[in-house]
């Protein structure tokens, strides 16, 4: 199982002053947070995509590569790129363009994006949210396999075998699918034979079970070798010293965006005994000691059926600088070490931990 941590770029007000911090200096940290992750031998650091006021990662490429000339190992990755509201062709440039930066440790992480703002900015009709994301995928993975596509579509003028470049340095970028709750999303990411990620922000894990299983089914009904099915887990994660010293330093961050996305689409306001029971035994949130959060990643893995890869969205935290470093530092650590015996232990027995 890869271990890893995403990041939108918050950029919090402080819960004393009422101030956040300057985004040159957020953007300082988040770069540091990068280098920890990869000294601590994390495998992957997504950037996601947003266009509001609460986050820094309207451009995620651009961060990304900043990220690859201060690393020498770990995967960096879009989490995701709203690729609906994007024209394939750039972003497929701008992902080589960060491969050969890396040296081969791109990959990209598409999907259509939980919030609605990149539509209008960008002149698209937000009524086209799905077929714009089919057709601009469809491009991407053409452009992955040839220098020269021919190809067609509605929403932008076609290929006649026009070079694309530059190549990545790696054969092909990979490619995963980001999804939310959608059954459909989970089956065309098996039809089409790419990974999957999976955005579970909260509920159970249990709830996921029967997309997973849909996507599975998909991709077996479509040829696809079960092997090459990867699930990955996008989801609230944060490592503490002990698991309330984790959650003090998690819920104040994200009390704030929940309850302001919240307000935006009429839910109730948050609260803390909410953010518990998330975090408790039952809950979906990685959220605790090391010891809390390897168990329920390994719970995660055996209620999904397998689980190639889990990533941490530890953006609400960052007002916590030093705890923000110390949660990467013991998520390589400690959290790892325990992931790994656990997983090698379960191929030599056959047994399910």
């Amino acid at each position: 199982m890869e271990i890893g941590i995403d990041s939108f770029a918050a950029i919090l007000p402080d819960p004393a002053t009422g101030k956040p911090p300057s985004p040159t200096d957020r953007m300082a940290d988040l770069l540091d947070e990068v280098e920890v992750a990869d000294r601590a031998g994390l495998d992957v650091f997504g950037i996601g995509e947003h266009h509001r006021a609460e986050f820094l990662d309207s451009a995620p490429v651009i961060i990304l590569a900043a990220a690859a000339a201060r690393t020498s190992r770990i995967r960096l990755t879009s989490a995701v790129t709203v690729l609906s509201a994007a024209d394939p062709v750039r972003i497929f440039q701008e992902f080589a363009t960060l491969d050969l930066i890396a040296r081969g440790r791109a990959e990209i992480i598409v999907g259509r994006g939980s919030f609605g703002e990149a539509y209008p900015l960008f002149g698209l009709d937000p009524r086209d949210y799905d077929d714009l994301f089919a057709e601009k995928l469809d491009l991407l993975l053409k452009l992955n396999e040839t220098t020269y596509p021919i190809w067609k579509g509605r929403f932008r003028p076609a290929l006649e075998g026009q070079g694309i470049y530059p190549r990545p340095h790696q054969p092909r970028l990979p490619v995963w699918v980001g999804v939310g709750g959608t059954p459909q999303s989970f089956a065309r990411a098996g039809t089409l034979g790419l990974p999957l990620m999976v955005a579970i922000i909260g509920g159970t894990f249990e709830r996921f079970r029967p997309l997973v299983d849909l996507y599975r089914e998909a991709g077996k009904s479509a040829g696809h070798d079960p092997e090459k099915l990867k699930v990955g887990i996008h989801a609230m994660g944060f490592v503490g010293e002990t698991d309330m010293a984790a959650r003090d330093a998690f819920f104040p961050g994200w009390a704030h965006l929940t309850g302001r996305i919240g307000r935006e689409r009429g839910w109730p306001p948050p609260s803390r005994q909410q953010f518990d029971a998330m975090a408790g035994p039952e809950g979906a949130f990685l959220i605790g000691d090391p010891a809390t959060v390897a168990a329920k990643m390994l719970q995660a893995n055996e209620t999904l059926g397998g689980v190639a890869r889990i990533t941490f969205q530890m953006s609400t935290a960052s007002l916590e600088t030093a705890a923000m470093k110390r949660s990467i530092e013991l998520l390589g650590s400690e959290v790892a070490p325990i992931i790994r015996n656990a997983l090698v232990a379960t191929d030599r027995t056959g047994k399910t931990i």
